[in-house]
This record gives C-alpha cells, sequence and structure tokens, in this order.
C-alpha cells in the first residue's frame, strides 16, 4: 500500500519556528543566541509542531514566547512554571520550555521552581541568568555577586547570591546542565538532551546583558580565559580542562580540586551525569572562580518517574474503583431537585 503524500510528516527547520514578530531586545544581547538555538533545537525534535508550547514569566528572557512561532503563554512574574505545570498535567503529550530569569525564577518564582524540581514534572526549564533584573532597569537578582554595585546597591550588593545548579540539584532535579550563552554548539546539544529527558530539566544559561551587566560572565566564557576557567563535562570522560588540556579535577578528602593530569588522567576524575547520589552533582554545581573552573554541560541527569504519569495512574486507580466515572455522575448522585 503507497503512502499518501499528504500523510508523511513535513520536515521541520529553523523558519518553522521563527514568528512574525520583530525582535526587541539590545543589540547584543546574549537572549538573541538563546533563541537563535532554541529554534534550531526544536527544528529538531519529533513532535508534532500544534504540540510546541512556549511558557514565559515577566522579563527580558520572557518576550522569547513572542518570537517562536509555538503555542505560547506570556504568564504573570515569577508563575510560569505553575502555569506550565498545569498544561503538562492537562496534556502529557505537550512538548513543554518554560523560559525564564534569574529574576522571574529565582526570587518571586523560586517556590514554584523548587517544587517543579522535587515533583519532576515533565517540563524544561530554561534560565537566563544574567545577575541582574534587566527590563526594569538594573536592581540586584538573587544571582547578583556579593559586592557588586546595583540601582538598589548603590554601595555593592551585600546579599549572598544563589548558585542556580545548587538549588535546583538540592531540591531534586533529575536534569541540571549549564551553557554559556556564546557556545551554539554545547547550547543545542544540551537543548536536544533536555527534549529527550523525561522528567525536569533545568538549563542555566550564562547570558549577558550589555547595559547593567555587560561582562559578567567574561572571565569564564571569553576566548582567551575560557580553557583555563570552564571545564566542559563530558558523560564517561576524564574531567579535564585548560589550554593543553593539562589539568583535571581530583577529590581530596571531601573537596574537589584541580590538579596536574598524570599517567594519562588517571588521577583525574571520570563524570558520570546518570549517578543517583548528588553529591558529586552539588559539588560540581557549585564550582566557581577562583578557587575552581566553572562546570559547563550536562551536570545531572538521572531517571526518575515524571510528575504527570504519577499523577494520570492516580487517577486512573481511582476512576478503577469508583462507581462514579466523572463529575457529572457525582453531582448527580445525592439529592438533587429541578427548578
Amino acid at each position: 500500500m503507497e503512502t499518501d503524500v499528504k500523510d508523511i510528516p513535513k520536515k521541520l527547520t529553523r523558519k518553522d519556528f521563527v514568528s512574525d514578530q520583530a525582535v526587541r531586545w539590545c543589540p547584543g544581547c546574549g537572549d538573541f543566541m538563546i533563541l537563535a538555538n532554541m529554534q534550531k533545537a526544536f527544528a529538531q525534535m519529533d513532535h508534532k509542531k500544534e504540540n510546541f508550547l512556549s511558557v514565559s514569566g515577566i522579563g527580558c528572557s520572557s518576550r522569547i514566547t513572542y518570537y517562536l512561532d509555538t503555542y505560547g503563554i506570556h504568564s504573570i512574574h515569577g508563575r510560569a512554571i505553575a502555569v506550565a505545570t498545569g498544561a503538562k498535567l492537562a496534556k502529557p503529550e505537550l512538548n513543554v520550555w518554560v523560559f525564564t530569569g534569574d529574576g522571574d525564577c529565582m526570587a518571586i518564582g523560586g517556590n514554584h521552581f523548587i517544587h517543579a524540581c522535587r515533583r519532576n514534572v515533565d517540563l524544561n526549564i530554561i534560565v537566563f541568568n544574567n545577575r541582574i533584573y534587566g527590563m526594569t532597569k538594573g536592581q540586584s537578582s538573587p544571582t547578583t555577586p556579593t559586592g557588586m554595585k546595583t540601582k538598589t546597591a548603590p554601595e555593592g550588593s551585600y546579599e549572598n547570591p544563589f548558585n542556580i545548579g545548587e538549588v535546583a540539584i538540592g531540591a531534586g532535579a533529575t536534569f541540571f546542565a549549564r551553557v554559556p550563552d556564546n557556545d551554539h554548539a554545547l547550547m543545542e546539544d544540551v537543548m536536544m538532551q533536555a527534549y529527550h529527558h523525561k522528567g525536569t530539566s533545568v538549563i542555566e544559561v550564562l547570558q549577558n546583558c550589555v547595559i547593567f551587566t555587560d561582562g559578567i560572565h567574561e572571565q569564564i566564557t571569553s576566548k582567551d580565559t575560557k580553557h583555563d576557567n570552564q571545564v566542559v563535562l563530558e558523560q564517561g570522560k576524564p574531567i579535564i580542562f585548560g589550554k593543553e588540556k593539562e589539568r583535571g579535577l581530583r577529590v581530596n578528602g571531601m573537596k574537589l580540586e584541580a590538579a596536574k593530569i598524570k599517567n594519562g588522567a588517571s588521577n583525574v576524575l571520570v563524570h558520570d551525569a546518570t549517578e543517583q547520589d548528588s553529591l558529586m552533582h552539588l559539588a560540581l554545581a557549585k564550582m566557581q572562580l577562583p578557587e575552581h573552573p566553572v562546570a559547563m554541560g550536562i551536570i545531572r541527569k538521572t531517571d526518575s518517574v515524571s510528575y504527570e504519569k504519577s499523577t494520570h495512574r492516580a487517577i486512573e486507580r481511582e476512576v478503577s474503583r469508583s462507581k462514579f466515572k466523572n463529575t457529572s455522575d457525582l453531582f448527580k448522585s445525592g439529592n438533587t431537585w429541578d427548578i
């Protein structure tokens, strides 16, 4: 039997996910790179286009729902994950992506973030981390470095900043990755791996804000310094870094430390993102300059039943043993009357 041409799924391209809206971010903003790589990644996903859903909160990052040609919800401040959870529970077949910033997600939205990680809802959460409130003109955010001067801390921030990876993994996230906004190949690869992961996937993007925190991640992401200041993790491979790949990470007592490679990297840790115990993943996520390089790539990727699967299984069990098959049956089961 011959297949009708109209039954063959259309091969999607990046252009299929480019909307007709003018992109209104500041020239040079790291958000452009996230948008471009998201569109490229979307085109590779084996989902019908009508099942893509983009959800955002409030902030510069949250404008992305206008620029992706998918179904989208531009929700309210800090509530993108709550809205996305409702959509995923109602229609588990949806491919749901949440776009949020360090202020939107870690401050007013922090409660929703930790509980999505705890529950393992099958959402893909991309956190644009520029370490500032950009759209509202430069106030300190929960990731602003201590001592940095901002509109709300003119003498320098005195608060301890959140480490997004530490929060996510500590709350039970089964997938956490970190990428710089200028590494297109790594970002696209991480997006695709997040898509294939069943459960909460959190991707922190170190994103540059050219207005309020220009160069905030430059020590880590610059082509002149990145070899020494970041380490790109690869599953099953030694954790090594440096321009000549001459250094690696090892465990000394209960701490990670950098060391010169010896005997073909036999003294260096091998990365295992699939380890159920989160202790090493937390240690990798917490690494920061100047003591350690910053970990990039997939830090944690473990298997666990997703929240919506557990929820729908529980509903099915209750329905199977109840005499009421729907709310209408329940409503009509007692003393009712017609008016």
